[in-house]
């Protein structure tokens, strides 16, 4: 799928990509819900009715990803509770042997996540995979999502990267459009994001199930 030879630069996702996006389903669809009907004395029922919108409003923006900003939209302590619930964050299939391949190449390797930095640092402590970047970008630290075109003007300000010689793999695909506009060559979909979700149809992109697709010429 990819000739690894005319690839300088390879820029990572991390959740739904590197990691199971269940962690992340599970706590804002079930546990955070749960938590904000115990806080307001009603029905989860009730609770995922009123959150619900909340989320899908603020969905693309840097304050979705800001764990400072629920914390303070919902009263509750979100770092708190990802990490009353850590055990659930996971490492997808395979990764960690693509990551192992990576570090024997001459390819640079970022991570490029959304994730707030006290998310980040949870999920790096519990899965050891931060020896494995050469450079760890969180979005919050360039003030833009990854959505949007100036994360990734930014990002090459930066990092310097050749667009041409540059792979982007994400779960994402208003990632991937965005990446796409500002002109990064190769992209890569993750088709599971979600080990308890079915695979989903990609036609945009070329798409993986687990890296393993991507191991040839490494």
């Amino acid at each position: 799928m990819i000739d690894w030879k005319k690839i300088d630069t390879v820029l990572l996702d991390m959740d739904g990509t590197l990691l199971d996006l269940n962690f992340d389903n599970h706590f804002w669809k079930e546990f955070v819900p749960l938590k904000f009907a115990r806080q307001k004395g009603i029905s989860i029922d009730l609770a995922k009715q009123a959150l619900e919108p909340r989320f899908k409003s603020m969905e693309g923006s840097l304050e979705w990803y800001c764990l400072d900003y629920w914390s303070n939209a919902l009263e509750l302590d979100i770092a708190g509770l990802k990490a009353e619930i850590s055990g659930l964050i996971a490492v997808l299939p395979h990764v960690t042997e693509f990551l192992e391949k990576l570090q024997q190449s001459s390819q640079r390797v970022i991570l490029v996540t959304n994730a707030h930095r006290d998310s980040l640092g949870l999920k790096m402590e519990k899965t050891c995979l931060q020896p494995f970047f050469d450079e760890i970008i969180s979005s919050h630290d360039l003030g833009f999502p990854k959505e949007h075109a100036n994360f990734w003007e930014l990002l090459q300000q930066q990092q310097v990267f050749d667009k041409k010689t540059t792979i982007l793999i994400d779960d994402s695909l208003a990632v991937l459009n965005s990446a796409r506009l500002f002109g990064i060559e190769h992209l890569i979909s993750v088709s599971k994001p979600d080990s308890k979700q079915p695979k989903r149809d990609i036609i945009d992109y070329a798409a993986i199930e687990d890296f393993r697709e991507l191991m040839s010429g490494l």
